[in-house]
């Protein structure tokens, strides 16, 4: 495995209603959402009968051919492609999870964590209740089936009631799509619409957790899934109804930052137009005498453009990316110094040598890779490296769907800033500030947002305190 120091990408979701290559048409989506989980995928589809389904280990191209996608051909579809956040690493935890309940035959992906899956799992084991894996996802399964509400829309609404943390999930039955977020809106789920076209005599309605999966089937955007909402797409149409009463928005501010894809729209808003503003904010925050700004590909890109754009500095591409590098690598015998990163990026000395570089990426998570970066571009001739993060210091774990490490290895909880500079060893560093973020990302206008990876302020109480003891958690 590539040890890279960054975040992990959580997960993505997609659900399609009425159209004659469902099964197609998840798998493109799903293939559009590839960046925010590499782990597993899967897909299940309704010919209107029963559901079918097939998942695997992998990239979705690898698990997917025509041959598999024939066997599992339908109308309605929903798709998962997964990092795990909570649960194992293997075939059993990747989602969809499909079970035949006194609801009847049903199948739930999910993007997030749930934050009282541990406490509701203890109970329901303990009145012989039976998991079959070690994800949260099958909380959700288990309490649709335990409710005692006679109709699966109203067992969903009260299943969703009864978890806390940050889900948004599609769910399918032999004719209805199902697709909801929390009541906080921490995680994104876009709403769309392919026109009718041909024989096909309803529009097809598509959902996905991000915008860029609709560009790849030819998908209109309509909205996003407000946070508390459950849209129910049958055979009457499409529903909606609001399970849990309104709360404090709470929507994950590190998708702008880093996991979206900057063709998305998230929370209402061009995630390209957030990260340039995130950049030229930075350009003011922390102005740099230098020569050149250089990304780190990919994640620092759009950020640099803004700072260039501001700063009036020229942006040169200074580092390749290989993009074909895979999951795993055979390495020399006679060990090479920093080689899972070079392995990645590779320096253009012809740009770099006798200038004074500003470094721009988006986070500094650990501190291991931006100091080989940085020792990588003072090794090409740089003869200045000024450090720039286009968000703040990442000092608290995420308990709401993103695999971040645990505080005492998050490098900006346990160290200064100029500790830092000195551990990576460039010339200056500087992070955006808390206020400068918000500012980029538009706070206040059409959401508010978490933060509390860089405050350590929670947005619910039910917080696993084991896993961020001894430091005192602030509740909000």
């Amino acid at each position: 495995m590539l040890p890279f120091d960054k975040f992990r990408e959580e997960c993505g979701v997609v659900g399609i209603h009425q159209h004659p290559e469902a099964e197609t048409l998840a798998y493109l989506g799903l293939h559009a959402l590839q960046h925010r989980g590499q782990e597993s995928a899967g897909i299940v589809t309704s010919d209107g009968m029963s559901l079918h389904m097939h998942k695997g280990m992998g990239l979705v191209a690898d698990i997917f051919t025509e041959k598999k996608l024939s066997r599992i051909r339908g109308t309605l579809a929903i798709g998962h492609t997964r990092y795990s956040t909570t649960g194992d690493s293997a075939i059993l935890n990747a989602q969809p999870i499909m079970v035949q309940s006194n609801k009847g035959m049903i199948a739930l992906a999910h993007n997030g964590n749930l934050t009282n899956a541990q406490d509701i799992r203890a109970r329901m084991e303990a009145h012989g209740s039976i998991f079959q894996t070690t994800s949260d996802t099958e909380v959700i399964v288990h309490l649709i089936a335990q409710s005692r509400e006679q109709t699966l829309p109203d067992a969903m609404a009260d299943a969703l009631r009864r978890v806390e943390g940050a889900f948004s999930l599609v769910m399918i039955s032999p004719d209805r799509i199902f697709a909801a977020r929390d009541p906080r809106g921490f995680r994104p789920l876009a709403m769309g619409r392919i026109h009718a076209q041909g024989e096909q005599r309803h529009d097809t309605i598509v959902f996905a957790s991000e915008t860029c999966a609709f560009d790849l089937i030819g998908a209109t955007y309509e909205r996003e899934v407000k946070p508390g909402e459950l849209v129910i797409v049958g055979p009457e149409g499409i529903t909606s109804r609001f399970y849990a009463s309104a709360m404090p928005q709470s929507s994950c501010i590190f998708e702008h930052v880093y996991f979206a894809r900057p063709d998305s729209r998230i929370f209402g808003r061009s995630v390209q137009e957030s990260r340039e503003e995130l950049g030229r904010q930075l350009a003011r925050e922390a102005p740099a005498d230098a020569d050149i700004i250089v990304p780190v590909p990919d994640s620092g890109v759009t950020a640099a453009m803004g700072y260039a754009a501001e700063s009036g500095i020229p942006l040169r591409f200074g580092l390749i990316r290989n993009h074909y590098v895979g999951r795993t690598f055979i390495e020399p015998q006679q060990s090479v110094r920093d080689f899972g990163v070079k392995l990645k990026l590779n320096p253009v000395r012809s740009l770099l040598e006798g200038k004074r570089v500003v470094l721009i990426d988006d986070s500094i998570v650990r501190g291991t890779t931006s100091r080989k970066i940085v020792r990588m571009i003072r090794n090409a001739g740089a003869k200045e490296v000024h450090m720039r993060i286009s968000c703040p210091p990442t000092i608290s774990p995420c308990f709401y769907g993103v695999d971040t490490p645990r505080k005492k290895e998050l490098i900006a909880a346990n160290n200064s800033i100029e500790q830092i500079r000195q551990y990576i060893g460039a010339d200056s560093l500087a992070y955006l500030s808390l206020e400068g973020l918000k500012t980029a990302c538009h706070d206040g206008e059409k959401t508010t947002y978490c933060t509390a990876c860089y405050t350590g302020v929670y947005p619910t109480n039910l917080v696993d305190v084991e896993e961020i003891q001894p430091v005192a958690v602030e509740k909000r």
